[in-house]
């Protein structure tokens, strides 16, 4: 398949700019087994979907405020887009600045803090800091690192709203959107409902949003990003199988966690940079169904929920979604997947 059939028109109204009032108040589009069809729900009904035994799985990731601002040693402005933490003064980030900066130059942020330019790995630089750790500069004068396609700038509303309520892990640059459905009130209840829930650790990079710029498939090369799957979830997710409970994943971060721990067929510990790049013709080992939000054209993500559910449906149900009128994106309604044939675990 090449590039430009996962192409799909969206008016740019329909894409969320706001998140919904409330956590959980979105629509929900299902795509149910052996359907075509999709079906119009409210998020709110997904408990309804699922049943005693089966398993959520969650990315227990924390977005860091990972968006910096300052100026050059010359004066221009710059962006630092944190992308990881390799050392508490060190890090790699995207720099943006009329000009990109040279190798030793210093970059001056917006409360005289001082990061130093030290090299570069591939389209990122590595940075230094001299005054004090990145956490604690985020911490201070960081921004939550809103995706592009979101046209505004970051406000008090998102320290909240663009981090899962089960956020741990600090680490992450962009949210992973599926989760931001979830309230308390709703875990609770599908507790209480006999579904198990269990976490992963993928640490969401910038790279999530870069564009495939290849229209063979086979020339790209997937960003790497930084996955943990422990022995406890490896075990919880085998005693499900074996109780013909369903594994779900909520996100296609969750999805790239698990399916990571079992490239070689059979779910192990996963501890680890992963570049695993699902597309049509990946065969599923662990994911029986899948919640995730509505993604880019074009983009890898909806590469990996056309291979998850198979392409014409899955178009098929974007099509719908716009006719309807859903939210899109981050902030954005979300969709229940099933698996197509070709798919299945």
């Amino acid at each position: 398949m090449r590039l430009s059939d996962f192409d799909y028109f969206l008016p740019d109204e329909l894409i969320a700019q706001y998140p919904p009032e409330e956590r959980g108040s979105s629509r929900l589009l299902v795509l149910p087994p052996n359907q075509s069809s999709p079906e119009d729900r409210q998020f709110s009904e997904l408990p309804g979907l699922l049943s005693a035994g089966d398993l959520l799985i969650f990315n227990d990731t924390r977005v860091m405020k990972a968006r910096l601002h300052g100026k050059k040693e010359t004066g221009g402005r710059v962006e630092v887009l944190i992308e990881r933490v390799t050392e508490p003064r060190r890090a790699l980030a995207q720099v943006r600045a009329s000009k990109s900066p040279k190798i030793n130059s210093k970059i001056l942020l917006d409360d005289d803090a001082r990061v130093e330019v030290i090299g570069r790995e591939g389209e990122f630089f590595q940075l230094r800091a001299l005054d004090r750790d990145f956490h604690a500069l985020m911490d201070q004068q960081g921004h939550m690192p809103l995706p592009p396609y979101i046209t505004r700038q970051d406000e008090g509303v998102d320290e909240s709203r663009y981090q899962t309520v089960y956020a741990e892990k600090r680490g992450a640059v962009a949210a992973p959107t599926a989760g931001l459905h979830f309230s308390n009130e709703m875990l609770a209840e599908l507790a209480e409902k006999g579904v198990n829930q269990a976490t992963v650790t993928l640490h969401v990079g910038a790279g999530t949003f870069q564009p495939v710029r290849v229209d063979d498939l086979d020339q790209h090369v997937m960003h790497r990003e930084y996955a943990e799957v422990d022995r406890a979830v490896c075990d919880l997710i085998s005693k499900t199988k074996q109780q013909d409970g369903r594994v779900i994943a909520v996100g296609t971060t969750s999805v790239r966690s698990l399916e990571s721990a079992a490239q070689t067929g059979v779910l192990q510990p996963f501890h680890g940079d992963t570049r695993l790049f699902i597309r049509p013709g990946f065969q599923f080992n662990v994911v029986d169904a899948m919640i995730t939000n509505f993604h880019l054209p074009q983009s890898t993500l909806m590469m990996l929920v056309s291979a998850f559910s198979g392409y014409e449906r899955l178009m098929g149900a974007y099509r719908h979604a716009v006719e309807q009128r859903y939210r899109f994106f981050s902030y954005g309604d979300a969709m229940f997947l099933t698996p197509g044939e070709s798919s299945s675990a």
